[in-house]
Parts: structure tokens; C-alpha cells; sequence
């Protein structure tokens, strides 16, 4: 059975553009791994990825703008948390894709090896 994909609004084809473009940063990436807890505050991930405050909230912004964190404030501090746990699901099948590929890029490598087999090492009689 043939299926036939619809046409998609140039709208729609924009907002999804502009979400993988949000994941796109290696910054961003980071903070998300470390909020992958909890709830952080700004310092907390200042200090975790060893950047500047302006940075890291520079980064923040984007993802808060985009529905992916969310921020609340006590006192003189911020503190994010990740408003849509999906964007974990999404980051898991990427990786088991790369981590896919490589394996396999591996395997070829191994199987285009010219080098003769190494043969197992004897094994190690310990005298107690």
C-alpha cells in the first residue's frame, strides 16, 4: 500500500526547524544533561559547565523561549527544570543512532584489517 505524505505549511516546516535548531548548540545539550535531576539554579549550572553566567543564560533563554525549560525565581535566584521531559526521549534516539553507526563504521574496520589475527595471550599461572 502506496501512502501518499501530505503537504506540509512552510509555518510548520519553520517552528520545526527552529526547534532541532535550539538543539543544535553543544551548550545547550550540556545544560540539558545536567537539569536531567532536576531543578537547578543559574550558578549551580554556571559552575557545572565552567562558563560565564551570561552564557549560560544566554542559553537558557533559547530553550525557555522554545517550551523546553521552564524558570521560576526565589529570592535573587533563578532556577530552571525541564518543562517537556520528551526532549530526552528524543536525545536517546539520536544517540542510539550514532552510537549505531559507529559501531558498525567499527565493525568495518575490523573486517577491512590487514594485519594478520593476534593470537590470545597465554594465560598468567600465578605461584602462590
Amino acid at each position: 500500500m502506496h501512502v501518499t505524505s501530505k503537504p506540509v505549511s512552510q509555518e510548520v516546516v519553520q517552528q520545526l526547524a527552529e526547534y532541532f535548531s535550539v538543539l543544535s548548540e553543544p551548550m545547550r545539550l550540556k545544560l540539558l544533561n545536567l537539569l536531567r535531576d532536576g531543578e537547578k539554579c543559574v550558578q549551580e549550572l554556571v559552575d557545572a559547565t565552567q562558563t560565564s553566567q551570561a552564557n549560560v543564560s544566554k542559553h537558557l533563554k533559547v530553550m525557555l523561549q522554545a517550551g523546553i525549560l521552564s524558570r521560576r525565581s526565589a529570592g535573587t535566584s533563578a532556577y530552571y527544570r525541564v518543562e517537556d521531559p520528551l526532549i530526552y526521549d528524543l536525545c536517546n534516539l539520536v544517540c542510539n543512532r550514532l552510537a549505531a553507526r559507529i559501531e558498525k563504521q567499527a565493525r568495518q574496520f575490523r573486517d577491512f584489517s590487514l594485519a594478520p589475527p593476534i593470537p590470545p595471550a597465554p594465560p598468567i599461572v600465578s605461584e602462590v
